[in-house]
């Protein structure tokens, strides 16, 4: 029997022993559900995987004596002659009537190694194909958005080593409250993509895991050996239970989370940015590079990338409730709902490689205005927890502290100067705790020297946090080579 030419038949793939579903069906499928239900046009993204996979199983269906050396060799030789061609262009995707990625690679192969290309489906299903291809592809995107991540963070870190001994007027509830340094303030996100990168670590090592040999649902009816495929595709173990590993999709759900949480902080960088830079705040100077203009109001310079980067991450976290959403419900084995996971997956994923890839560079032409900084820092206002603490110091219970240097700072707003010009037996009547040297151990190097243990602003703490920073970027660096 001479096999189905690609391109050739009508839209349904049940014709011939080519097709995906088999001939059990009396009537053609109709053209608009067929168009409605097909996959390949965004499945395709898995074709690299297919393919790998595909080369496994015809080794492993050798061992197992369902495949003749010959047999195998001509398979592996059309799957390579298939990824070349993709990989050139010169086969055209668009052009293919194929249902999804699977009816993709057996009409090629079936074009290129005549009958016997049938025969790579044995023992198989679409079922934990499928779920084997999402999990190679986890296991690569993963790494690929850890490298992007790695590379935003080292442009923070660079930034906080420009501006080492910057002071930058530190804030609750949007409302100035003490002064921290620059480089604290900058450190603080790069924690936050540490813990993102293990996050990403966590959802690669839930991807690694072999599913094939699962079958639809109740696993494989011949000899396969799984532990040798799960070796020549590199995953680590082998799923233990047929029904769960068609089914299970947690580690696409753990890896958007990981989007989601990168993708949330990104946005909180953003809305710093976003405020910093307006004329109230005046503390980054955005790059032309990376700003745009208005079309009618010449003066403007509009911050549209961190606007993006704001706006994109409703993109991101709407895959993960959707995908939350699709398995709400589903009962145990493999349902066609699934197929909706992918779109999802694949959007989120470029969403925040494409934020990273434009992010990075902008941070490292970003610029700060120190002064303008310092200016804010120092306000009065922002030490009054240090003229509490002073009085701590000398004996004053916190709480009554803190109700008094209160009272201080009414009293002056009221009498209009400064806390630090009220004279010394003024400062008396409220505590007699007050000495002379208040004046002095006032300021804002002071401030910042006080908060000296591990994690604090005081310069030594960060100088400290940007060397261990450091390190562990270089770390991180080293394993994604």
């Amino acid at each position: 029997m001479s096999p189905p030419k690609e391109g050739t038949g009508t839209a349904s793939a049940r014709a011939g022993p080519g097709g995906m579903w088999g001939s059990g069906f009396r009537a053609p499928t109709d053209p608009a559900f067929f168009a409605f239900q097909r996959s390949f046009g965004y499945d395709r993204r898995l074709l690299p995987y297919e393919i790998r996979s595909g080369r496994a199983w015809a080794e492993a269906l050798t061992r197992a004596g369902l495949l003749a050396p010959a047999e195998r060799d001509h398979i592996l030789r059309a799957l390579e002659q298939l990824e070349a061609e993709i990989a050139s262009h010169a086969l055209s995707l668009d052009d293919s009537p194929a249902e999804d990625v699977h009816d993709f690679v057996e009409r090629q192969l079936v074009e290129r190694a005549g009958e016997t290309g049938y025969k790579l489906h044995t023992g198989r299903s679409r079922n934990e194909l499928i779920a084997n291809d999402l999990r190679l592809f986890v296991r690569d995107a993963a790494q690929e958005t850890a490298r992007g991540l790695i590379e935003t963070s080292d442009a923070l870190l660079e930034l906080a080593k420009k501006y080492p001994e910057a002071a930058l007027p530190g804030y609750t509830h949007l409302r100035p409250a003490q002064p921290l340094l620059l480089a604290h303030h900058l450190l603080a996100y790069l924690e936050m993509f540490f813990r993102d990168l293990k996050k990403l670590e966590q959802a690669a090592e839930e991807a690694d895991v072999l599913v094939l040999g699962s079958g639809a649902l109740a696993g494989c009816a011949f000899p396969i050996d799984r532990a040798f495929l799960a070796e020549r595709l590199g995953f680590r173990s082998i799923s233990q239970n047929s029904l769960d590993a068609v089914s299970d999709r947690d580690f696409l759900l753990s890896y958007l989370f990981a989007l989601g949480s990168i993708a949330v902080h990104l946005s909180r960088v953003a809305e710093d940015w976003i405020l910093f830079s307006t004329e109230e705040f005046g503390f980054v100077r955005l790059p032309d590079s990376f700003t745009t203009g208005s079309s009618l109001m010449p003066q403007k310079k509009n911050p549209d990338l961190w606007e993006l980067a704001r706006g994109k991450t409703a993109r991101v976290l709407g895959s993960l409730v959707g995908l939350f959403t699709l398995f709400k419900g589903l009962p145990l084995g493999y349902q066609k709902d699934l197929q909706e996971d992918k779109e999802g997956c694949f959007s989120a994923h470029d969403t925040v490689r494409d934020l990273l890839a434009v992010l990075a560079p902008a941070l490292r032409v970003t610029e700060f205005d120190t002064a303008r900084m310092a200016t804010l820092a120092n306000r009065e206002s922002l030490l009054s927890t240090d003229m509490a603490d002073y009085l701590v110091r000398r004996g004053v219970p916190f709480r009554l502290a803190h109700r008094i240097i209160a009272d201080l700072v009414a009293d002056a707003h009221r009498a209009g100067r400064s806390v630090l010009a009220t004279p010394l037996e003024e400062l008396k009547r409220l505590s007699p705790a007050f000495e002379a040297d208040f004046y002095d151990a006032i300021s804002l190097e002071r401030s910042l020297a006080a908060r000296n243990l591990p994690g604090g602003t005081a310069p030594e703490q960060v100088r400290a946090a940007l060397e261990r920073a450091t390190q562990e970027l270089a770390r991180l660096a080293k394993e994604m080579r």
